[in-house]
């Protein structure tokens, strides 16, 4: 996501290079069911013999929910189902409990068969190819479906906004977050939007990287990774959908639904610039609405309910922005109300939870309040900041939590918690902890950039004891995690929540600025602790100890030592 209502396409990337077609979901194959009318048939059955077409020991697979992208219906006794379909149209099987989707080479599941006879119109002369026509329905298109055991304790990987807009980017994703994720053991993961930053010519590479991760991905679409020159809505998904199939479905896993939905919606070229780009507005719409509703009426009232999208039900940056909130989120927590449920989000680069009331405004956490988590963004700062030892950018968020991805952890197919994982950082490391004293400024001028944190560290003199903080990000903390620090393990000492910028960030980005994006800035965190050190605090070298419980409250404990200098002045640098 970009700050700016109107989005540029990056000039200096390449030209769109020819992909080749994405292959149709496995197992959608002709057979002997006839198409009547406006309408689709097939068969979902158990592929025995993994060969992703049906063959004559394969049954049927009854009560599995197949969908049009608005109706759902179930499969009868023989596993057949029939559905109204019209041009433009994704039909998809729902993975039920059990059962595993086949597969590419690059381990994106194949659930969708999209009919577009025509293909994408040609006038629109897209810049990245769409989809080439598919002439009239199969005869029957059917899915299959290979038995998989899946417990009700499992972990989801959550990638948010890896928006790599150059190879040397996506790179800098493969080197630290697929990196990380390699060591860790899940059912599966998602990315919720900006797989990648308007070159759509990139999704190639970035599947195959992705894909070694060795879990099946799933993806939804971001504003990044929309057809700009589409005039509207309908069209702005085409390269997307030629990828990665429907643009929004749902799959149960250990007994938990997904709903994942595409809530960017494009509301056509910039008007007033000469950039490529488009405007658009978090919004589900009806036939999302209709499709949900339908899913929920097949879905027992008390299964846990997962849902993914790009833009926020809601953001700390901007509740009512339309451009980085959900206009129509109330609709959603409408269908959801009564339900254990959990949604997440990207898009805003921050890291944020709330607990949303039923008109969908941010609130006090309780049971009756929706809990909405915007999730870190794999990329950070869009890969801005100084050049780590490997030579990728820090990328430090904009409310100074470092680049990284999200754990979702089920257990019991009901409880659920998440945690946050550092790409590039120490896995453990859930905080930051600085001293900011309000006579410190000064030194921001003259002080040599490789000891940046000098800013906000010690000594410090005596005389700034009573004027110096103690600032805490925790980097997933929210309303209901809570901070205190000790003194030489003394007597703990609670902070306040303190809605502002991160201190080091604004700092790391004022000290760096040629090395950032240019709409790059320190914005204020909603994770952030403050306490004033006590006036009285002795000269000489103390431990200070920060122990904080987060939103699932987990313990996470951290320091530093701090040294106070008698006398008058600041340490001499040398």
């Amino acid at each position: 996501m970009s700050e700016r209502m109107t989005l540029t396409r990056r000039e200096t990337v390449a030209g769109a290079a020819a992909l080749a077609l994405a292959p149709r979901a496995a197992g959608a194959q002709g057979g002997p069911v006839q198409v009547t009318g406006m309408q689709v048939t097939g068969v979902v059955y158990e592929d025995r013999s993994g060969r992703g077409r049906r063959g004559p020991d394969d049954a049927g697979l009854p009560d599995v929910l197949v969908s049009n992208g608005r109706e759902v219906v179930r499969t009868d006794a023989q596993g057949r189902y029939t559905l109204p379909v019209s041009d433009e149209t994704a039909i998809f099987v729902i993975k039920p409990t059990g059962y595993a989707l086949p597969r590419d080479a690059d381990n994106i599941p194949r659930f969708a068969y999209l009919h577009h006879p025509a293909g994408t119109p040609a006038a629109l002369n897209l810049r990245f190819p769409g989809i080439a026509p598919t002439g009239p329905l199969p005869a029957s298109v059917d899915f299959g479906l290979t038995r998989a055991e899946e417990s009700a304790d499992f972990d989801v990987i959550l990638f948010t906004d890896p928006q790599p807009e150059s190879h040397a980017e996506l790179s800098y994703v493969r080197d630290t977050a697929v990196t990380r994720a390699m060591g860790l053991k899940a059912a599966f993961g998602m990315t919720t939007g900006d797989v990648l930053f308007d070159d759509l010519s990139l999704y190639a590479r970035q599947n195959r990287i992705v894909g070694r991760i060795g879990l099946p991905w799933f993806h939804i679409g971001g504003n990044h990774d929309l057809n700009f020159e589409a005039p509207d809505a309908r069209h702005s998904r085409e390269t997307f959908k030629r990828i990665y199939g429907a643009p929004y479905y749902a799959l149960n896993h250990g007994g938990v639904l997904f709903l994942m939905l595409d809530n960017v919606h494009y509301l056509g070229a910039a008007t007033g610039s000469a950039s490529r780009g488009g405007r658009y507005e978090g919004r589900i719409g009806e036939a999302q609405f209709a499709f949900v509703e339908a899913v929920l009426r097949e879905t027992p009232r008390d299964r846990l309910v997962v849902v993914a999208m790009h833009i926020p039900l809601a953001t700390d940056l901007g509740p009512d922005d339309p451009v980085i909130s959900t206009v129509d989120r109330a609709a959603l927590l409408r269908l959801l109300a009564g339900r254990p449920c959990l949604s997440v989000a990207g898009h805003t680069h921050t890291t944020e939870h709330h607990y949303l009331d039923a008109a969908g405004r941010p609130g006090a956490p309780g049971p009756e309040a929706h809990h909405h988590h915007v999730l870190t963004a794999v990329s950070g700062s869009w890969w801005s900041g100084p050049p780590d030892r490997r030579g990728i950018a820090t990328a430090d968020s904009r409310d100074g939590t470092p680049h990284g991805f999200h754990v979702l952890s089920i257990r019991g197919g009901r409880d659920y918690t998440t945690r946050y994982v550092p790409a590039s950082e120490d896995a453990g490391r859930q905080m930051r902890i600085v001293l900011e004293s309000q006579f410190r400024g000064a030194d921001l001028a003259g002080l040599p950039d490789t000891r940046l944190n000098e800013l906000f560290g010690s000594p410090i003199p005596a005389e700034s004891v009573g004027t110096t903080d103690l600032v805490v990000n925790l980097f997933d903390g929210g309303p209901k995690s809570r901070v205190r620090y000790r003194i030489n393990g003394g007597a703990a000492i609670e902070m306040v929540r303190t809605r502002r910028p991160d201190p080091f960030v604004a700092a790391l980005y004022a000290r760096f600025a040629a090395t950032k994006k240019s709409w790059v800035k320190a914005e204020p965190s909603s994770h952030i602790w403050t306490a004033r050190l006590p006036r009285d605090l002795a000269p000489g070298t103390h431990r200070i100890g920060v122990e904080a419980a987060d939103e699932y409250g987990r313990l996470h404990e951290d320091g530093i030592v701090l040294e106070v200098l008698a006398g008058e002045g600041s340490p001499r640098r040398i």
